[in-house]
């Protein structure tokens, strides 16, 4: 096995430095392996088998090195303290806790302390980038979407001939005219009352154009992508630079609010985040339930009558930034058959796809079909035939796992059943 080297572990070690501010320490100091967190979280639920899917297991990996380094004990007597040497073998370690760990935070819920697991896995992705052994995949869509960032002009002309084409189809799938902003999705308008900032692929920009326009909006297309590749891969550097380009875009518009399409983490990060900049934060749920109690647009509750429909909570949208209520006033306005999944959303299972390993692709599905067979039984205990959620990770993973396990549900975007239910008038 490769030695490391003094050089790359001070700098590792200046990392994790780093990121010890007064509540990673106190993380790190506080857990008592009461053991309450085991079965919080889903990956063990699974897999009970495997100790390593309990979250205090994952902490342990980033507190023994903070024991041997930052510790006056781990220094001088570490075998006495279960400290830990920060060489290869413990970035091995540092790799599989971290990618283990979809950083939903059920388990913060369940903690008599609080400790938060995906902050003390944000030290292991610091120090898995500091060494080279990320994720190549989503450094390298980090790295993408952060030049974008800096040569829009090469990127403008193409997106927005791909806008203009599907313009014609929004008016051709609603019947639908322009509303305030002139153009069916208006792009770079300044002063527009929302700045909606989508993902790739019409099905993030379709439904929304038409629900915008229907409620005569005065908005406009972002033209970036809200979802944050920098911090999938835990880098704060990209997180932010990535971050920047949609609220310089905002100032720069003069918009009131920025509308975060259905991708939990990129709402999170961006109302975590973006709290001091002169517009508001919302998710497109919480804007198109205020349509709908606004009255400025209107559904047919018929569209989905008689289907039995349940909801995922996004934990990046619902557990981890708020968003419980206003999913579910939807669902009453077009559903009358809803089924909750849980008593309380703030305990619902994460889907097992989040915190970047989706983005992996297949290089993860074997482990996120076999990490989350407690969602599936949590799906199927409703009996639902439609599964509705607001969040792209968590379709795509609902949309494998129904596949995987034939759950034998139709998964839906919450926002796509709006403007399917959406009387056009």
């Amino acid at each position: 096995m490769k030695i490391m080297d003094e050089k790359t572990r001070e700098d590792l070690l200046t990392l994790f430095r780093s990121k010890l501010n007064r509540a990673m320490t106190l993380y790190l100091e506080t857990c008592s392996r009461c053991g309450v967190c085991f079965e919080a979280c889903h990956v063990y639920a699974s897999r009970p088998h495997d100790v390593k899917g309990i979250p205090a297991y994952r902490a342990e990996v980033v507190r023994r090195i903070y024991k041997k380094y930052f510790k006056p004990q781990g220094r001088i007597m570490p075998h006495l303290g279960e400290s830990r040497e920060l060489s290869e073998m413990a970035l091995e370690e540092l790799s599989e806790a971290a990618w283990s760990c979809t950083g939903c935070r059920r388990c913060v819920v369940f903690c008599p302390f609080g400790i938060d697991t995906q902050m003390l896995m944000s030290v292991a992705k610091l120090l898995l980038i500091g060494a080279g052994t990320e994720p190549e995949i989503l450094t390298l869509l980090a790295d993408t979407s952060v030049e974008k960032g800096k040569s829009l002009d090469l990127y403008k002309e193409g997106f927005m001939a791909s806008v203009r084409d599907l313009e014609a189809e929004v008016v051709e799938r609603w019947k639908i005219e322009a509303g305030e902003a002139g153009t069916v999705i208006p792009l770079g308008k300044e002063g527009a009352d929302i700045l909606y900032v989508g993902l790739a692929g019409a099905h993030s920009i379709l439904p929304t154009a038409a629900v915008f326009n229907q409620a005569r909006e005065n908005w406009t297309l972002s033209f970036f992508e809200a979802v944050n590749f920098g911090a999938f891969v835990g880098d704060p550097g990209k997180t932010q630079l990535i971050l920047d380009r949609i609220v310089n875009e905002a100032r720069r518009l003069k918009v009131k609010e920025v509308a975060i399409c259905e991708c939990g983490t990129a709402f999170r990060i961006m109302k975590a985040m973006a709290a001091d900049q002169p517009f508001k934060v919302s998710s497109i749920t919480e804007v198109h339930a205020r349509y709908l109690k606004e009255g400025r647009i209107k559904v047919d509750k018929t569209r989905f009558a008689g289907i039995p429909v349940t909801y995922h909570d996004p934990c990046q949208l619902a557990r981890n930034a708020g968003v419980m209520d206003e999913p579910r006033y939807i669902l009453s306005q077009i559903a009358d058959d809803f089924r909750e999944m849980t008593k309380d959303p703030k305990y619902n299972w994460c889907c097992g796809g989040g915190g970047g390993l989706v983005a992996q692709g297949e290089d993860t599905l074997d482990f996120r079909m076999k990490s989350s067979s407690v969602k599936v039984d949590q799906v199927k205990g409703t009996k639902a035939t439609l599964l509705a959620t607001a969040c792209e990770n968590c379709h795509t993973q609902l949309s494998d796992l129904n596949a995987h396990y034939k759950m034998g549900v139709d998964v839906k975007f919450l926002s796509a059943m709006v403007a399917d239910a959406m009387i056009v008038s």
